[in-house]
Formats: C-alpha cells, structure tokens, sequence
C-alpha cells in the first residue's frame, strides 16, 4: 500500500470528474491541508470575506447551471457566511460548502478553531449537512454532497472536514454516480389540472423562479399565449421567468395577503407555476383568496408544496409540467388577449441634475444599456421603475437575493461574471444597488477588479433605506431609528478597492460613463446620487 493515494488527491480526482475545479474561498489555517498542493487544472477564486464568497459562488452556480465549490474557514468563517447561504437555499443553488475542522486528535479537549457541533451550525439553510465519521469516507461524502446538492430541489450542502484527514491513505478511487435533476409529475393529476384549468372563464398565470432556472423560459410564453391569460411574477421573486415587455405581462404581485388577494380579484382560477404560494411579507390581513378563486400550484418542492395555505398542488418539473398542459388544455375561441403594463412612451429621454429621480436614472440608461446584459438588482425601493425601463427580456438575465437580506447583490454579480466567462459567454453585467447594500459586501469588488470583470454597479446614493422607511409606514411602527445613512463616501471606498469610479451630476453625465465603462477592462463604480422615494409594497 505504499503507493497508495491519500484522500486529498482521490478526492480532487472526483472533483476534476464531477467538473467542479473553481473553488471559492478565503484561505484559513484548518483548510490549508485541503488547498495544499493546488492543481494547476483548478481555479482558486478568493474573495476578502466569507459572506462574500458564499454569494460569489451563488452567483456562479445560476449563471453556469452546475454546482459550486465553496471553501469556508472553521466556526468564525462559516458564521460570517450564514446570511449569504440563507440566499442561497432560498434560491435552490446547488452549492458544495466545505468547511475546515480541527485535527481530529485534539478535538476532545476543544482546541482554539476547534467546532464542536459543526453540522449544526448551517442548519436548516442546507439540504444536507455532515462531517465523516473517518478520513477514508471523505470522497464518498463529496460524492453523496454532489448528489444531494443537484437531486430537485437543488440547494447548498455542508461538509466539516477535520484538517488531518487530507493526508490519510484512500481506500482506493472514489465511485463516481450520475442522479437525476428532474422530477417527472403525475400524469393522471396533470390532466386533472389541465381539465380545470379549461373549466376556467378567467385564468391568471403566474410564473416563478423555477420557470428560468429550469430553462423552461419559452414554455411558459408558449402556455400563456396559448391559454391567453394575463400573466404575473411572483411577489420579490429572484429570477424573471416571463418577458416583461410582453403585452400579456402585468408586474409582479404585492407582498402581503391583502394586497395579493385584491391584485387576484376578479380571476376564477389562478395558476401558480414554480413559485412559492406566496412569499408574504409583511402581515397585513386578508383573505388568501377572493371569493369564487381557485388555486392551482406546479412546483419542484414538496415544501412549497407543502406550505401553501390555499390550493391544489402538484410536485414536478415546471418545464415538463408547461408543455404537457400546452398540449392537454383547450381554450375557448372567442377569449380576448390580456392587455400588459401600460408603458410610458419612449419619447425624448429626460436631461436632468442629480439627485436622480430613479425613474429617470432608469430612463437614460435605457438608451445605452446592451440589449444582452444581465440585470443584478438590490435597490429595491426602485423595482417597479426597473420594470419600466429595463424589462428582462430574456431568460437568465434577471437576478436578485432570495433571502430578503442586502449584501447579496455585490458578489453575486461577481460570480455570474464569472460564471459567464466560464461557460464562454460574453456580457455586461449590471449591477443596481443601493447605497446601503453595498457597503455589506463591498469587499466583493476587489475580486471584480482583480479579475477584470466586465460589471457596472450602478450606487444609488439616496442616503437612507427607503425600502425600510416604506415597511415603517406600512407596518405603522414611528420613529424607527437608523434609517438615515449620512456622509457615506462611496467612490473613494471603491478607487481603494482597485475599481473605476465615477460620481456622476445628471442623466448626461450617467449615459457617458455608462458607455466609457461598457469599453473598460474591469468594473466601473458609477455613483449616482438620487432623490429619496418610497415604494408601494401593498
């Protein structure tokens, strides 16, 4: 057995066969004996802050389609990852995360680094969490890790790797296993679904985030133009699964139960496709329905399914699920097409000073965005003008957190970017953030600028958190304290950070910059101040 191989190199051996070679991370001394000896075949993506690599590989993960590797220090590095992996579970990303252990010799007496209960610290935000009970089973739990990351409903997993492990014999080559990543649905239940949703004299379709991240985008807008129904999004959904300037769109839900079941008025049937019924927030009481509607949900997730308090339920993949009812429903002739949002007319373009209203910060740089750019968004006091001016009109190209948390936005335009230039796609991405959200993970644009990203985050410096200034209101909760964000000086943290930065003074400013970082090598910080305006949540 002398040349037998250790469990550091059968299990990169595995890594290499499952395609997973980029690695994120932030190097700590208990994951040193895991990146000893790194492969020149592998990528080693650092990030300056463990939230930010976590996200930085969400990012990477939805934009390649396959499952990240990410690589967290013991306890303290795993504790600061936590708000980014609760995005991640949130949005079904198939993540790997790795943490390093303590030597399994000293872990009795609780050694400094050490983590006594490392399996339960990223509980319940992971599918699957485990430490192996000996250092031979550690290529067979990545294997299992694999499994369990990419098996519906994709999400993150966890794996505590003691720090004396890597260097133990293997017990010989890991068994590599192919699983399945689609669920077929129940075909007697989907004709069930397909004759009600024929019963029905005024349908509404609304379309999740399962619908883009299972590439099911053109069988959604084939379903909705045969069944000729209005369609919605979800209420904060992460993904865009419908063209926003199609004529049969009407914008996403509100938030809370009153308003979802006033914006359902007048429907006999709605049918939810792989989105959550619904993602409520917060309490305002109502009615789940309005009377005389009835619900039908499509989705991946039996917990989804699960937790709907009203409507029927089917478990399935959504691309498979559209394009049977496609086939399975008939329409009646004589229903009428839906009409969509009413736009404003694209006339002259607005020439104004900063502070920026954001409609017209959304307006000028309508005219000189890439018609193929990918939008991160997490300025959300200013979806509803995103809407209006930049509609997502392709599949994958619309991003947001799936938490709820900020923080998000920074580094997961870092990863797509990434992401992208690893599957051969060329794009700009775009990156709308707020003021207040990017100094949570501003560190993230130092990875951008060391590896030349082409990604414009656009600051809105409106100096408070106007989304929360709205939940105050709705919430009916005076004189929260916090809300104010003075004497933030943006572009000076971004120039320290290696990026270009420019403060723009109005929308004739903002369209040039926009267009010279759309030539740059790297990232453009564009620093844009904005008048405050609080958004309606309903």
């Amino acid at each position: 057995m002398a040349n037998a191989k250790t469990v550091h190199e059968v299990t990169y051996d595995l890594l290499r066969s499952l395609g997973l070679t980029t690695v994120f991370g932030n190097p700590g001394s208990t994951e040193q004996t895991f990146l000893q000896n790194f492969p020149e075949d592998f990528s080693y993506v650092l990030g300056l802050q463990e939230a930010s690599v976590l996200a930085m590989a969400d990012g990477f993960a939805q934009a390649t389609g396959e499952p990240a590797l990410v690589n967290l220090h013991t306890a303290a590095g795993t504790g600061n990852a936590m708000g980014s992996l609760v995005a991640a579970y949130r949005a079904n990303t198939p993540l790997i995360v790795t943490a390093g252990q303590q030597t399994r010799e000293m872990s009795l007496c609780d050694p400094y680094l050490n983590n006594p209960d490392a399996t339960l610290m990223p509980r319940p935000w992971v599918k699957w969490s485990y430490e192996p009970a000996r250092a031979e089973d550690v290529p067979a739990a990545f294997m299992q890790a694999y499994a369990v990351a990419t098996q519906p409903p994709a999400g993150p997993v966890f794996l505590s790797i003691p720090l004396d492990d890597w260097n133990k014999p293997a017990l010989g080559p890991a068994v590599l296993r192919t699983v399945s990543r689609r669920v077929q649905p129940d075909e007697d239940r989907i004709r069930v679904f397909a004759d009600r949703i024929s019963a029905a004299q005024r349908p509404l379709l609304v379309l999740g985030p399962e619908v883009d991240r299972a590439g099911a985008w053109d069988a959604g807008i084939a379903f909705a133009e045969k069944l000729r129904a209005p369609v919605r999004g979800g209420p904060l959904s992460d993904r865009c699964s419908f063209p926003e300037d199609h004529p049969f769109y009407g914008g996403p839900l509100p938030l809370t139960i009153a308003g979802i079941s006033e914006a359902l008025s007048g429907h006999d049937l709605v049918i939810v496709i792989g989105a959550q019924v619904f993602r409520y927030y917060p309490f305002v009481a109502g009615d789940y329905l309005p009377a005389g509607t009835e619900l039908l949900q499509v989705t991946a997730d039996p917990h989804l399914a699960a937790a709907a308090p009203v409507g029927d339920s089917l478990i399935g993949d959504v691309g498979i699920v559209l394009d049977q009812l496609r086939s399975l429903v008939e329409v009646p002739t004589n229903r009428q097409a839906p009409a969509g949002l009413t736009r404003p007319a694209h006339g002259d373009l607005p020439v104004s000073s900063a502070p920026l209203l954001p409609g017209d910060l959304y307006a000028a740089l309508s005219s000189v965005k890439p018609d193929d750019a990918a939008v991160v968004m997490e300025s959300t006091s200013t979806l509803a003008e995103l809407i209006t001016w930049w509609p997502t009109r392709r599949p994958g190209s619309f991003f947001a957190t799936g938490s709820g948390g900020i923080g998000w936005g920074v580094p997961a335009a870092v990863g797509i970017a990434l992401g992208d230039r690893a599957r051969g796609v060329r794009r700009t991405i775009v990156a709308s953030i707020g003021d207040g959200s990017f100094q949570y993970s501003i560190q993230a644009i130092w990875t951008a600028a060391q590896h030349k990203l082409p990604i414009v985050f656009v600051v809105q410096r409106n100096g408070e958190y106007a989304v929360l200034k709205s939940f105050a209101l709705l919430e009916e909760t005076p004189q929260v304290p916090g809300m104010d964000l003075p004497g933030l000086d943006i572009g000076s943290l971004a120039q320290g950070f290696g990026c270009r930065t420019v403060t723009v003074d109005g929308t004739e400013g903002l369209v040039s910059e926009f267009k010279a970082a759309l030539e740059a090598d790297g990232p453009t910080v564009l620093v844009v101040p904005t008048q405050p305006q609080l958004p309606f949540l309903g």
